[in-house]
């Protein structure tokens, strides 16, 4: 391959430590001169503020509650395990206000939040040199390599496509895929015919997975490049896209991640469609809202992202973690950690927060997600080990703090659950006790979950043509209805699968895999849901008929929050049925604006896949 020189902004510090070069640096500006650090200071001095009035508020209610009868060791338990879980939840409900407001109560929301986002709208040419990965582990080799010619074809479309070279990055070790990725390599470079432009690598040692496998690529090849757009095997993006990001990141030279708002798309499975179309529509306000505050401390994602190349080499190095498994050794989840050392190094990350053709695939089924969610889950813990990181941004290591609250909140729901039917017991024959405010705060904690959600169904309906992207209003409304009822029933099944997953841990006793992932629609049968999912069954026996006996009143309140139990094997198994996916997709129920209008890089797809 040709080693083209690119120009690059990155100064290695006399002590080795990577930071930008100090001259360009503003002061009181963030790195790229886009803010200023006392506005976002006192963004996030707000948002701060209203979290925890929100939650003292909440806190202080649920105390009137469990204190009516007295303080009891559950009433204590419940409390505590309520200070776990809400905090997530409230953040939620004040980002999807701050982003509902930037949508509609402003004319400047995009500027007050992705200041560098016109420069993308600019027609200047491309003076840098970018990379474009694809990392593959045992995916199926057919599909990846369509969706990687899509994407330099939609590129050579734009006439910047000569900026840009291919790389396919293989850690796959079952010897027919490997067969198959090196004929597909070969048939594409010699179809091209164009030197240097792409390239099939394969590691016999897959240190590090997915980020060594980055972390090889920025060594060997990685002088020749300004920036990288690392994919997954199931990423899409449109040529405009990445040229409008690479013109974002060309003029900002302090830029050191910037990533897209990834959206889902179009897909046969009852379960991804649902899934993606719930995703879009809370995504588009949260992420919105939380990048006002978060600013230049924003998050990676790993893939459908751009990234300068230098200082991610030199100062993203990802430790190998203390220990054994499972906390132990390789970091799982590695883009959150990446995001924080490249703002230690003094370049921004940022998010843009606008729907531009940039895709993924969901899971398509129950279980396929649980997998994903689980490596995710472990991933995040890991960060407890990273918390004392040196020099991190104070941003940065909230952002790791706030990763793993994110999941040690679930157990926390779970056990406040499981108490529930000794809460019955104990406020048997309270005198006065406040049913109508216990009423109110888990309705109004209802409605704080399902804010993003609502922001985002608000914000299509008040958009001109908004419902029509959807298919219209009619479709738009009963599709975010199944969207909601499947948000709950998801929820209990997700929150307890991984409840159990963190038990496992502390036991040393789960272990998670790093492979290739299911990506079409399959059904489970009725052995297989069971096999994975009958704990829940176990735990909704033990719920329901305790409730049932007890106060079937209070078994009708928690529905919204415990029907997912029950229903656990029923509705993985209905919601990956080949059948009902096929039949939304005929009505247009949970499509989105790609169902009814695809782009010619999704048709390209389907073209190819056809023939």
């Amino acid at each position: 391959m040709n080693q083209r020189p690119a120009p690059t902004t990155f100064q290695p510090a006399a002590q080795g430590l990577a930071v930008p070069d100090a001259a360009l640096a503003l002061p009181g500006l963030t790195p790229a001169g886009l803010q200023s650090e006392a506005v976002l200071a006192t963004r996030r001095r707000l948002v701060l503020a209203v979290n925890l009035a929100t939650l003292a508020a909440l806190l202080y209610g649920l105390s009137r509650v469990l204190g009516a009868g007295g303080w009891t060791v559950a009433d204590g338990a419940i409390f505590v395990a309520f200070l776990f879980g809400a905090p997530w939840t409230v953040l939620g409900f004040w980002n999807a206000v701050i982003g509902f407001w930037l949508l509609h109560g402003v004319d400047d929301g995009m500027e007050r939040v992705a200041p560098f986002a016109t420069a993308g709208d600019q027609p200047t040419p491309l003076a840098i040199r970018s990379a474009i990965l694809m990392t593959l582990r045992n995916e199926d080799p057919a599909r990846a390599f369509q969706r990687l010619r899509v994407v330099k074809d939609s590129l050579d479309a734009t006439g910047e496509g000569d900026r840009f070279d291919f790389f396919v990055l293989s850690d796959s070790d079952d010897p027919a895929v490997v067969a198959a990725e090196e004929r597909l390599a070969a048939a594409w470079q010699r179809e091209t015919g164009e030197d240097g432009r792409i390239t099939y690598r394969r590691r016999s040692d897959n240190a590090g997975f997915k980020a060594g496998n980055v972390r090889d690529f920025c060594e060997r090849w990685g002088d020749a490049y300004e920036v990288m757009l690392p994919l997954d095997a199931d990423s899409v993006m449109s040529g405009e896209a990445i040229v409008k990001l690479t013109r974002m990141m060309q003029a900002y030279p302090k830029l050191g991640i910037l990533q897209s708002l990834v959206v889902g798309m179009p897909s046969r499975s009852a379960f991804a469609r649902v899934f993606q179309f719930g995703m879009r529509q809370g995504m588009r306000p949260y992420t919105m809202g939380s990048a006002w505050w978060i600013g230049d401390c924003g998050p990676f994602w790993g893939h459908n992202a751009m990234v300068r190349i230098a200082p991610f080499r030199e100062g993203c190095h990802l430790p190998v973690l203390p220990g054994g498994p499972p906390l132990g050794g390789a970091v799982m989840s590695h883009d959150q950690v990446e995001a924080t050392l490249m703002r230690r190094a003094g370049y921004e990350v940022r998010v843009l927060p606008q729907e531009m053709g940039s895709w993924e695939e969901n899971p398509p089924t129950m279980l396929d997600f649980a997998k994903r969610d689980l490596r995710w889950c472990l991933g995040n813990l890991q960060y407890l080990k990273l918390l004392d990181l040196p020099g991190l941004r104070p941003m940065s290591r909230f952002q790791l703090f706030w990763a793993v609250l994110m999941f040690l909140g679930l157990p926390a729901w779970t056990l406040m659950i499981a108490l529930l039917p000794l809460k019955v017991v104990e406020d048997r024959g309270i005198e006065g006790y406040p049913a109508g405010l216990a009423a109110g705060v888990y309705l109004l904690f209802l409605a704080m979950y399902l804010s993003p959600k609502l922001a985002g169904f608000a914000d299509i309906l008040l958009r001109r043509d908004g419902v029509k992207r959807y298919g219209g209003a009619a479709r738009f409304v009963v599709s975010a209805v199944i969207e909601v009822v499947f948000a709950f029933l998801q929820g209990a099944v997700s929150s307890f699968r991984t409840t159990l997953f963190m038990v496992g841990l502390l036991f040393g006793r789960a272990r998670i895999g790093w492979n290739g992932q299911a990506r079409d629609a399959h059904a489970l049968s009725l052995a297989t849901a069971f096999a994975g999912l009958w704990p829940h069954l176990l735990f909704a026996t033990y719920l329901f008929g305790a409730l049932i006996v007890l106060s079937p009143a209070v078994l009708l309140w928690s529905l919204p929050l415990t029907a997912g139990y029950l229903l656990a094997v029923p509705f993985a198994m209905a919601t990956a049925l080949p059948a009902l996916g096929a039949w939304f997709a005929r009505r247009g129920l949970c499509g989105i604006p790609e169902d009814f209008e695809p782009p010619a890089e999704l048709v390209a797809i389907s073209d190819r896949q056809r023939a």
